[in-house]
């Protein structure tokens, strides 16, 4: 029953609802390997008649489980021939492209202020052709992170194709943030040439990424959604988010948002209070102050709903997302959970086990949960191998045990990253909630940062990988995102450097991005969690223009602007740097080289352990004590005897020694974070190293796999000891040739 489980377990509820998992399921059969075609051929015309069909839910269910029936003893041989999984087999790691579809392929440099798609251009799907998939591809890329795909609020008239307009007094600039979603049954009319087919052309967008054999990542934003909602795409049978609530009640379980109503008392009617437009100021007028005949200080909301960030006034201040309007899961106002809540021993429980669950509740479920999973389903029917999951720590982690699994149970490799910023969280989310993935930020991104600011020792890059070494597998790292400074602005350390707000002036400097190198190295090559890349960040895009409602030093997600180096790179399509500086094709050059390392397909070593040589260089003489915390404050007689100081930073990364005499690639890796000091290195190898590697007394030579140092290992006594020489801001992937 496996096979068709989800629909059986729907069907009796919606029709409609059962169709999701029928065309999920088509899309999934339609992928089967070769020696499983004849069956799923057969089972997918079945599926294909079903879903065209006009069925009663007993007759639906009926004919699925007649689908499963005809196939079961196919499927049993199936069972035992079926190969692992996609994730079992893949030995590479993530390497995960960000792009921001609007701005990717956009050739338009002129960059005014609040400028239209006339004055600054837009990028369209179709830009990201097979000349730019050959250019992602050479990064070392695995998956791209499309931005900005399904339909946001927006200010263009599109009245001509059945999309009402969007009011400029809750739209954020004039292109609209990514994450007002207005529409999550389609994409985003600007992105299209021909905004009737835009829905085709990011199918076809999706086809050609998987053409170059990469997999496809979208964004859900669970916990919110445009101001005005109105999806004019929604599959027959599905409602919208609001359609049927009971506006009287600030909250009802099954309502799909919260209302700003004063109910003295539980589950009675009571006083209603009309949405208010926020006091903005000056800078953040819609539109820059633009004249716009629906930008009267108004908008039509009663009752006023909560809004994104919790917000439960009638009106939201400026810096509330008063552009959106919160999703409600069934937590209560104070707090408390409308829902089944999930069993602590589901931690160590698998995916299929957490869909188990969820499938004997499935009458207990909140509204707002069944949506998710109609639009998650729709997606993947479409091709689509991801999601990321914004501000995902919002919602109940049950949501994410019960969605995830769901996710899992149609597409059991499906990659699931998601925006959690909440270190004490990180377990329930991964464990609990079944993410793949989640940001590193707090602690290794910021720390990274305040390395290359000079304002922390490299001591407390171990210290963080110790906190999530049982789940560091999990922790995406990343040096740009949307949200995050660009590293080629100025503005990017001043804050730390100079330990007040950033100086408003330096956001529209540029600076020599080489700076972040060594972090970046770091980054990529100490876990086997995925990395991220930001598009522009591999030619040094530094955001100093003034766009609008953004500003400069992130590149806006809110305005329509142009990309300057990732334009020059671009080069009018040709995607060869035709354009591009010598120091952004050389930074690109190095990015290609890095990335590709880190995905472990050359470097198996990557794939395997984390062994930290920072303890064992900070303090005097060998200690066996790996991944331990220390003191910022270096020891001067270890300074003195190797070299190594708070802008240095070593470590080991290496297979699994078993006991066969296959010999496993070791890997020596340290950076050097100063920018203006070079070192001359003694680097330590601890005597359990040395046993952990079974290597005897003896000189072995070292070589350089991402720049170009000369050094050797010399263990003597059981006690490694390499010496080097490192430029400010060069690294080195050491391989041991033995």
């Amino acid at each position: 029953m496996s096979f068709l489980s989800p629909i059986d377990s729907r069907v009796t509820q919606s029709p409609q609802a059962a169709k999701f998992y029928i065309a999920a399921l088509r899309t999934k059969a339609a992928k089967a390997p070769q020696r499983r075609q004849s069956r799923h051929s057969s089972l997918n015309l079945c599926l294909q008649s079903l879903f065209n069909a006009s069925l009663s839910s007993a007759a639906l269910l009926t004919a699925s489980l007649f689908c499963l029936s005809a196939n079961a003893s196919a499927q049993a041989l199936d069972n035992e021939l079926q190969p692992k999984s996609e994730s079992e087999v893949m030995t590479l790691k993530p390497v995960v492209y960000q792009i921001f579809t609007r701005l990717y392929g956009n050739k338009n440099p002129t960059n005014k202020p609040w400028g239209t798609i006339a004055d600054n251009g837009v990028g369209k799907f179709n830009d990201i052709d097979d000349v730019a998939f050959n250019s992602i591809k050479g990064l070392g890329v695995t998956h791209v992170w499309y931005t900005g795909v399904p339909h946001h609020a927006l200010i263009g008239d599109y009245s001509e194709i059945g999309v009402s307009a969007d009011d400029p007094d809750v739209v954020k600039g004039r292109a609209g943030s990514p994450y007002a979603v207005k529409d999550y049954y389609n994409v985003n009319p600007d992105l299209a040439v021909n905004p009737v087919n835009r829905l085709a052309e990011f199918e076809a967008l999706i086809a050609r990424t998987h053409q170059h054999g990469l997999k496809v990542i979208i964004d859900i934003v669970p916990n919110h959604v445009a101001r005005h909602y109105q999806s004019v795409s929604k599959p027959q049978g599905v409602r919208d988010f609001g359609e049927d609530d009971d506006t009287s009640l600030e909250y009802s379980k099954n309502n799909n948002f919260y209302y700003v109503v004063d109910n003295s008392v539980k589950g009675t009617k009571g006083q209603a209070h009309t949405f208010e437009v926020p006091s903005l100021p000056a800078e953040l007028k819609p539109l820059g102050g633009e004249t716009h005949p629906l930008s009267d200080g108004k908008f039509d909301e009663f009752p006023a709903k909560w809004t994104g960030n919790g917000s439960r006034l009638a009106k939201p201040d400026a810096n509330d997302w008063y552009e959106t309007v919160k999703i409600n899961y069934g937590v209560r106002p104070d707090g408390t959970y409308d829902f089944p809540r999930l069993p602590a021993k589901f931690a160590t429980f698998t995916e299929a086990q957490h869909y188990a669950f969820w499938q004997q509740h499935l009458a207990e479920i909140p509204s707002s949960w069944i949506k998710f999973n109609q639009i998650a389903q729709y997606w993947l029917a479409k091709g689509v191998d991801g999601f990321r999951y914004d501000m995902a720590e919002m919602v109940p982690v049950e949501f994410w045990s019960y969605l995830n699994s769901q996710i899992k149970h149609t597409n059991p490799d499906a990659f699931i990253l998601a925006e959690v910023y909440n270190p004490k969280l990180y377990r329930d989310y991964i464990q609990l909630g079944k993410m793949d993935y989640l940001y590193d930020k707090v602690d290794l991104y910021d720390t990274l940062k305040a390395v290359m600011a000079g304002k922390t020792s490299t001591a407390n890059i171990a210290a963080d990988q110790a906190k999530v070494h049982d789940v560091e597998s999990h922790m995406l790292h990343f040096l740009e995102n949307h949200d995050e400074q660009r590293i080629g602005n100025a503005s990017f350390l001043a804050s730390l450097q100079t330990n007040r707000p950033t100086n408003s002036s330096l956001e529209t400097q540029a600076v020599n991005p080489n700076y972040a190198l060594p972090a970046m190295v770091v980054s990529a090559t100490i876990g086997t969690s995925p990395t991220l890349v930001y598009f522009g960040q591999e030619v040094g895009e530094a955001a100093i223009d003034n766009p609008g409602f953004g500003h400069a030093s992130r590149t806006s997600i809110f305005d329509y602007v142009g990309v300057p180096a990732h334009q020059r790179w671009m080069n009018n399509g040709k995607f060869d740097g035709g354009q591009s500086t010598q120091q952004e094709t050389s930074l690109r050059a190095y990015y290609q080289k890095l990335l590709t390392l880190s995905t472990g397909r050359t470097t198996p070593a990557l794939l395997g352990q984390y062994y930290s040589l920072d303890a064992a260089n900070r303090s005097k003489g060998d200690t066996t004590e790996n991944n331990s915390t220390q003191n910022i404050n270096t020891q001067k007689s270890a300074v003195h005897e190797t070299g190594y100081d708070d802008s240095t930073f070593a470590f080991a990364r290496f297979e699994a020694i078993s006991g066969t005499s296959k010999q496993t690639q070791k890997l020596i890796i340290v950076s050097n974070f100063s920018q203006t000091k070079s070192k001359t290195l003694q680097l330590k190898l601890p005597k359990e190293l040395i046993r952990q590697w079974q290597l005897k007394d003896g000189v072995f030579p070292l070589m350089d796999l991402l720049e170009d140092h000369a050094a050797k290992l010399v263990i003597k006594e059981a006690e490694g000891l390499v010496q080097m020489q490192l430029a400010p801001l060069s690294s080195a992937i050491f391989e041991l040739e033995d």
